[in-house]
């Protein structure tokens, strides 16, 4: 009982003896300086984002004849990306400041590596290390469509972290930059549009190939982007036993789906208005 007492009074006298008002001018001046310097960096974050958007907007305006807009677009968003970051680290340093932990000292006795794999930031350098990469090395740009593991679709942000792809459906897919390891990049050279016609066995081959010759040469390839007139390349067997006619037509990148269907309605209606039927 007398030891509960001796404490009770320890703590109360602690308590007494504590300068309050200085301890909460203390703790005001702290949140002070985190409003302060984060309503700063905020209005650096605006301010930097309008100059940096101006400058690719409008001052590159005259570049652009010798820099393609997809490389623009990259470079515009890698740059955002790394000025978000800057500002990130800035901000963080100068929370940790504030708050009194020597944020210097800490990364001078460990060493800046160090420090980012004891707080379990690996993943990240990675990340950074291979968009590093893939952005010097150009793999892909803003505006591509291309292939990463499991997911196709069209890049619309490369970021020293992460890239993200839009599949077809419009679904926004986020990819760490540490699991690329293989990018098959679908609009850099020109893209083959295959259609495949289905004909009986008994089928008079010549006449439809002749067919399909005759919409060959009335083709307007500028409207379908075609940059090689479509050639028939022969016969094929499906895996059903089907008879098919393949026809190879080269586009410009992107444009192969479009003319894949055009050019295999166009065979069909031209087959069908000559009285020749075909397989269902």
């Amino acid at each position: 009982m007398k030891t509960s007492l001796n404490f009770n009074t320890f703590i109360k006298n602690l308590f007494l003896k504590i300068n309050w008002e200085s301890v909460l001018q203390h703790i005001g001046g702290i949140v002070f300086q985190l409003i302060f310097l984060t309503i700063v960096l905020l209005l650096i974050n605006w301010i930097g984002k309008k100059i940096i958007r101006h400058i690719f907007k409008t001052g590159l305006r005259s570049t652009r004849a010798t820099i393609s807009p997809k490389k623009l677009d990259t470079i515009y968003t890698l740059v955002l990306n790394i000025f978000k970051y800057v500002l990130m680290f800035f901000w963080i340093y100068a929370i940790l400041s504030a708050i009194g932990i020597p944020v210097g000292t800490l990364v001078a006795g460990a060493g800046i590596f160090s420090l980012a794999i004891g707080l379990g930031a690996q993943g990240f350098v990675s990340d950074m290390v291979n968009g590093f990469f893939i952005i010097l090395e150009q793999q892909i740009s803003v505006g591509d469509t291309i292939k990463i593991n499991n997911v196709e679709g069209r890049v619309t942000y490369v970021g020293i972290r992460t890239t993200q792809i839009q599949s077809t459906d419009g679904t926004l897919n986020y990819i760490p930059n540490r699991n690329i390891t293989v990018v098959s990049n679908k609009s850099r050279n020109n893209m083959q549009a295959l259609m495949e016609i289905p004909i009986f066995n008994d089928s008079p081959f010549n006449e439809i190939t002749k067919i399909i010759e005759d919409v060959n040469q009335n083709l307007k390839l500028d409207e379908l982007q075609i940059t090689k007139r479509p050639a028939i390349l022969g016969f094929s067997n499906q895996n059903d036993g089907t008879l098919t006619i393949q026809v190879a037509a080269y586009t410009k990148p992107g444009a192969q789906f479009n003319a894949k269907n055009v050019l295999l309605e166009k065979y069909l209606s031209a087959i069908h208005d000559h009285g020749i039927k075909l397989p269902k």
